[in-house]
C-alpha cells in the first residue's frame, strides 16, 4: 500500500512538472538574470473566470475557482472537472483529470488568433489531455478579446 501512495505522488509531481514547464521556460527567454522576475504571474487574478477556445478539433470552456468546464461538439454542454491553478513566471497552469487522463491547460500572455474570426485574444492557451496537445486562445472578463462579439 505504501508503494501505491508513492506512485500516486510521483504521478502528480510528474503532471505538475509537465504543466508548469512552459511557464518556467518562458521566464528564461528574455533579459538578464537581474531583469527576470521570480514573482508568480499576476496577469489573471485568482477570482477571474478564464474562458478558452480552440479549433481543429473545436474545443473550449471556462475555469473559475477550483472547477473547469470543457466542451467539444460531442459534449456541447461540457463536462465539469475539479482543477488546481498554479501561477508560474509567465502564465497560469490549470491541472485536473478528465476520464482518467491528465488534463493540463497552460494560459500565457500574448496576442492570439483563433483562425476563424477577426478576434484577437490576449492569451494563448495550450491544452494537453493525456498525450494529445491542442492549441487555442483565452480571455477573461478583465482582459477580453478584441473584435466582434458574435463572429
Amino acid at each position: 500500500m505504501a508503494t501505491d501512495c508513492k506512485l500516486r505522488g510521483s504521478r502528480n509531481w510528474h503532471r505538475l512538472a509537465l504543466a508548469t514547464l512552459p511557464l518556467l521556460l518562458a521566464g528564461c527567454q528574455n533579459g538578464t538574470d537581474s531583469e527576470r522576475s521570480t514573482e508568480p504571474y499576476d496577469g489573471i487574478a485568482a477570482d477571474e473566470t478564464i474562458r478558452f477556445t480552440g479549433t481543429e478539433p473545436f474545443w473550449g470552456g471556462e475555469s473559475a475557482g477550483g472547477t473547469l468546464t470543457y466542451s467539444t461538439p460531442e459534449t456541447i454542454d461540457g463536462r465539469t472537472i475539479s482543477v488546481e491553478r498554479f501561477a508560474g513566471n509567465n502564465g497560469l497552469s490549470i491541472a485536473g483529470e478528465l476520464d482518467g487522463a491528465a488534463f493540463d491547460l497552460v494560459v500565457t500572455p500574448g496576442d492570439c488568433s483563433d483562425g476563424m474570426s477577426d478576434r484577437t485574444y490576449p492569451f494563448v492557451a495550450t491544452l494537453q489531455i493525456g498525450e494529445e496537445t491542442r492549441f487555442g486562445c483565452a480571455w477573461t472578463d478583465r482582459r477580453s478579446f478584441e473584435g466582434s462579439e458574435a463572429p
